[in-house]
């Protein structure tokens, strides 16, 4: 999968790169973070190690915005390991339901 055309597609819709401390997460990581609801980030996690899963997409809860990525988050609500384009069109579909059912 093409990490690039990835990440070209998450600065465009506003997604802001975060330096991590990597006491959460595996060296070498780049996390891209997107608040989604107050105080709930949509967070893309790239990995440089050809042995790991590259990309993974995580749903999750932060106590704010300055948080993201120095601490580990206060609940994990979404995870998804990325490894086809099937997969980024399963997270499009999660988010298009969990939307739909939160309108009732």
């Amino acid at each position: 999968m093409d990490c690039n055309k990835i990440i070209k597609k998450l600065k465009s819709c506003h997604f802001k790169e975060i330096i991590s401390n990597k006491n959460w997460l595996e060296e070498d990581s780049t996390m891209y973070a997107k608040e989604i609801r107050p105080d709930i980030f949509l967070l893309f996690i790239m990995i440089k190690d050809p042995n790991a899963e590259n990309t993974r997409a995580l749903i999750a809860h932060f106590d704010d915005f300055k948080s993201v990525g120095i601490t580990a988050p206060k609940q994990i609500l979404f995870y998804l390991s990325i490894k086809s384009e099937k997969d980024l069109h399963y997270l499009e579909k999660y988010l298009k339901t969990k939307n739909e059912l939160t309108t009732f």
